[in-house]
């Protein structure tokens, strides 16, 4: 697939990736020759049911997948430049300042052991060259910006000392206190409540907008996509299956996979009936069926579709891994 480049150059443009596990029952490739682009201040939604990939996707840009994972080829361009070749040394510097992670575990951010301001004041210390007074400040003012109310306070305090909601805030924070140029978030406001929830999601915007920051954005909430996102990206077996702007994708679906998230949503089904479900069980990566991975839970699968499909561009700027897309819907709208 090679997607179309935008007028700027993007911050972020994925090639082909591939990150497989060397585990002794055999090769599981979590993540098989996913590509796509974040332009600058773009909001990228990468959705898919659990085992889909998405999550190892975003410890791959990030070059924190553990052994027996391993990048095993493609290209992860940021602002031109190849990740996966970057010295270990060097990516430690970008991890942080450029490029940042929220993770859906807050834990895996916050030390137990150190005081919020330690490890915020240390955050930016790391990075920059500025006085502890100027660092605690930036640090009080991300706090305020996320929602923590009397961030003079909290600073004092201990991540136990913190409900999971709160902890998951200051891990928000944390991600935002060098105000990067991308930000790979995975579900991290999954544990908020609604109204705090709406809160972050209205501050990433703003930050995208004024700043330029770009965000993956991983969820499998798409109605916090459809309000978010710029563009989407449909994961399933490790593979990206749809691939276009989000309110196209969300209204005119193209892959039956796709049709089947949205159709799982109780917002979408009528009152007092069943909710509809997609048939049958995700594929064990490990031994994928030839062909589509999807074909054995598709409504529309033909013979056809023991042949592997590849990630094609079915309308213009709509891509879709599929023989038999639901192009008549979209074409119809037209």
């Amino acid at each position: 697939m090679k997607v179309a480049a935008t007028s700027a150059a993007p911050t972020l443009e994925v090639r082909d990736l591939q990150t497989h596990f060397f585990t002794r029952a055999g090769v599981v490739k979590a993540v098989d020759g996913v590509s796509f682009t974040v332009g600058r201040g773009k909001v990228l939604g990468l959705v898919g049911e659990s085992g889909s990939g998405k999550t190892v996707t975003g410890f791959s840009i990030m070059r924190l997948v553990d052994s027996p994972g391993r990048l095993v080829g493609g290209q992860i361009l940021f602002q031109g430049r190849d990740l996966a070749t970057v010295p270990e040394e060097e990516m430690r510097q970008l991890r942080g300042s450029r490029i940042a992670m929220i993770f859906q575990d807050p834990m895996m951010t916050l030390n137990p052991v150190l005081r919020i301001d330690t490890q915020m004041i240390e955050t930016v210390l790391a990075h920059e060259k500025v006085s502890r007074e100027e660092a605690r400040q930036r640090a009080r003012d991300t706090l305020g910006m996320v929602g923590i109310p009397s961030p003079d306070e909290r600073l004092k305090a201990y991540p136990h000392q913190f409900s999971g909601g709160m902890r998951q805030r200051v891990a928000i924070a944390i991600a935002l206190l060098h105000r990067p140029d991308l930000i790979v978030a995975d579900e991290p406001t999954t544990a908020l409540d609604v109204t705090i929830q709406g809160q972050i999601l209205a501050e990433v915007q703003k930050l995208a907008t004024t700043t330029g920051t770009s965000l993956i954005w991983i969820t499998h909430d798409l109605s916090v996509v459809a309000g978010l996102a710029d563009d989407l990206a449909v994961m399933y077996a490790g593979r990206v299956v749809e691939y276009g702007d989000v309110s196209e994708a969300l209204d005119h679906p193209l892959h039956p996979y796709t049709v089947g998230l949205l159709g799982s949503v109780p917002s979408r089904n009528r009152r007092g009936e069943p909710l509809r479900q997609i048939p049958g069980m995700s594929p064990n990566v490990l031994h994928l069926p030839p062909g589509c991975a999807f074909r054995a839970r598709c409504p529309r699968a033909q013979p056809k579709c023991q042949e592997f499909p590849l990630l094609d561009e079915k309308l213009p700027g709509r891509w879709a891994r599929c023989f038999f897309p639901h192009t008549e819907a979209t074409e119809a709208a037209a």
